[in-house]
């Protein structure tokens, strides 16, 4: 059903992402490592793969998202606006 199979891909999304901020020097504490984009652009492809797979699981098309990404930006701006 659509709701499992969404569930599964944002898990999978999570767990991505999680993978490419390992890539990342984020611990503050830890002596900065060298980063590597060709691992991180590696990463950033499997997050794309669950993000489309996620899209055609609620029958997103191209403009949807489009539309959606720019209703959802317009909010976004106008909470910057008022202070959010």
């Amino acid at each position: 059903n659509t709701d499992d199979k969404v569930s599964a891909l944002c898990t999978a999304i999570i767990h991505e992402a999680v993978e490419l901020q390992r890539l990342t020097n984020w611990k503050w504490w830890k002596t900065p490592t060298e980063f590597n984009e060709e691992e991180a652009r590696e990463e950033l492809i499997d997050i794309w793969h669950f993000v489309v797979q996620a899209s055609l699981e609620l029958n997103l098309t191209p403009d949807d998202i489009l539309k959606e990404y720019e209703k959802k930006n317009e909010i976004n701006r106008q909470r910057q606006k008022d202070g959010y």
